[in-house]
């Protein structure tokens, strides 16, 4: 079988840019200053820079009136510079800290005099007790409405990257459900899919993969040894990749060899419940209706009640992007409308206690008119990828 993944381009300057603007126009509608971003995918969503986290505080501050200052220790000054100027990053003024200095009291002083700053809310705890000490609790505000309210709906150029990276990781899936064999190991198996997705351009896929046989896939992120693949075990393959950053997160559950009558049904039960999940999903209609279209139909067959065991442990789905769980998120409790551009996982797993887990999981985004799949879901237990169609 030919396999061929959609082209995408990266995020161009350009966009990131223009989700500057909005970032500044809804910072001045909060009478906030400015918005300070540590080493997250909020500091790659706005500005380009992918920088790794340490104990010492590198980031971005994006001002309400649209300018952008890099904040960096002085020795990481060539490297930031390096970075923020090239073609796919936004350029910005650089303000540096010497290794005896506070880069806390740096990004209080480059704040309007008595203006309030938000700050992002994935940077780590000593980054906001920091920037506490320097300028006050009292000044700070949770940058996370802002940036969810924006990153949760993505662009064209996100949702192509996006449907590459599944589709690559779909294909890897295909690849290895023909590649299994008696015996294997479940770290080989991580071997073999971290391999196919480099090969198919995915940025590898060891970082993420979670590979269970057995009654360990009633364990829904899996056992903890490297066994060793049984004929007539379940297999569930939950893995991914990430194309310019944008992640890939696709769950498949078959049987290696023959299925028991009560898997089958069990495995019936998850397809109809992700189906269920799908068709709820509505422009406007909160996150949480979508869970429990799923939820309500499993415990009309009998499972659960609620996260209740044998049945459904776990929320139905995650938002995905740059993160690969991402809000807002398909569970009770979240009210966000649904709005064109979201995207998310649908993986409503069941779960029998100590016999097997069923976990089909593929994601979907939002258009104008409703809910569009980024992959198709399993055909059958028997025909998972649709081959024999």
């Amino acid at each position: 079988m030919t396999f061929f993944a959609p082209a995408a381009s990266p995020v161009s300057v350009d966009e990131r840019h223009a989700r500057i603007r909005v970032l500044a126009e809804a910072l001045k509608a909060q009478g906030l200053s400015a918005m300070l971003l540590g080493p997250t995918n909020s500091l790659r969503y706005y500005t380009g820079l992918d920088w790794h986290p340490s104990e010492r505080l590198t980031g971005a501050l994006v001002h309400s009136d649209g300018r952008v200052q890099y904040v960096c220790p002085r020795f990481e000054l060539n490297k930031i510079a390096g970075v923020t100027g090239n073609a796919y990053a936004v350029a910005g003024e650089i303000l540096t800290w010497e290794e005896e200095e506070s880069p806390f009291a740096l990004v209080a002083g480059a704040v309007d005099a008595g203006g309030r700053l938000a700050v992002d809310d994935q940077v780590a705890t000593f980054v906001w007790l920091g920037m506490a000490r320097a300028m006050g609790a009292e000044r700070l505000a949770d940058g996370a409405p802002l940036i969810v309210a924006q990153r949760s709906v993505k662009s064209a150029t996100e949702i192509a990257l996006l449907i590459r990276a599944k589709a690559i990781t779909l294909e890897v899936q295909r690849r290895t459900r023909r590649w299994l064999k008696e015996g294997v190991l479940t770290s080989q198996v991580k071997q073999f899919i971290d391999a196919e997705h480099r090969k198919l351009g995915g940025e590898g896929g060891s970082w993420f993969c979670l590979v269970s046989f057995g009654d360990d896939t009633c364990l829904p992120h899996g056992g903890e040894g490297d066994r060793a693949l049984k004929v007539d075990d379940v297999v569930l393959i939950d893995t991914g990749t990430l194309v310019d950053g944008y992640h890939s997160d696709i769950t498949r559950t078959y049987v290696f060899g023959q299925a028991s009558e009560e898997f089958r049904r069990v495995w019936e039960h998850e397809k109809q419940a992700q189906a269920l999940a799908f068709d709820a999903a509505r422009i406007g209609a909160e996150c949480q209706s979508v869970d429990a279209a799923a939820r309500d139909y499993l415990t009309a067959q009998g499972y659960g009640p609620d996260y209740s065991l044998p049945g459904l442990p776990h929320r139905t789905g995650h938002g995905i992007g740059l993160d690969i769980h991402e809000a807002p998120n398909l569970v009770r409790g979240d009210a966000t409308p649904l709005r064109a551009g979201m995207c998310f996982s649908n993986e409503p797993m069941l779960v029998i206690p100590d016999k097997f887990g069923v976990r089909l999981e593929d994601h979907f985004y939002m258009s104008e008119t409703g809910p569009v799949w980024f992959t198709e879901p399993s055909h059958s237990l028997d025909d998972p990828f649709g081959e024999n169609v």
